[in-house]
């Protein structure tokens, strides 16, 4: 999920980690369990007056699986649900009329499975997963492919 929003005017930063869950400072190793009720996340740093909150949610839209209520792709488990954490009031509001216009576009036979969430606390994760896809790009690359990432996006979001 960085990539997609990593160096476009407005955006100040993007850090791999998780949230929603109940350990606090959780380890991958924790993560990956989904036993601690946190989602790998993303936190993005924006400068609101370059990058509006409804382009994120208009750019984070095309990047997922919104149906798919057992994780992303190859990523299977609750830790890899999609869901959009809201910090203001304001942001709730944008992301559920976002969540409505894409259900009624339309677009999916399946409903819509992706949660807005009230944020709490973000827990950075470790080092060698910031910034993957520019640290081991041919892995990430690869990851895409054969994960059905692309397939889907392709088939689902022209």
């Amino acid at each position: 999920m960085v990539k997609p929003f990593d160096e476009l005017p407005g955006i100040h930063g993007i850090v791999s980690g998780y949230t929603g869950g109940e350990v606090q400072n959780p380890s991958y190793e924790q993560i990956k369990t989904g036993d601690t009720g946190h989602r790998e996340s993303v936190q993005i740093t924006y400068d609101p007056a370059l990058f509006s909150y409804q382009q994120l949610l208009d750019l984070y839209w095309p990047q997922i699986d919104p149906t798919d209520d057992g994780g992303q792709f190859i990523d299977r488990g609750s830790q890899y649900r999609t869901a959009i954490f809201y910090h203001t009031e304001e942001q709730k509001e944008l992301a559920e009329k976002s969540l409505k216009v894409l259900e009624e576009s339309g677009r999916f036979k399946d409903p819509i499975v992706t949660e807005i969430l009230p944020a709490s606390e973000f827990y950075e994760a470790e080092e060698r997963h910031q910034d993957f896809y520019k640290k081991n790009p041919e892995a990430y690359k690869e990851e895409r492919e054969t994960s059905g990432r692309d397939t889907f996006i392709g088939k689902n979001w022209k």
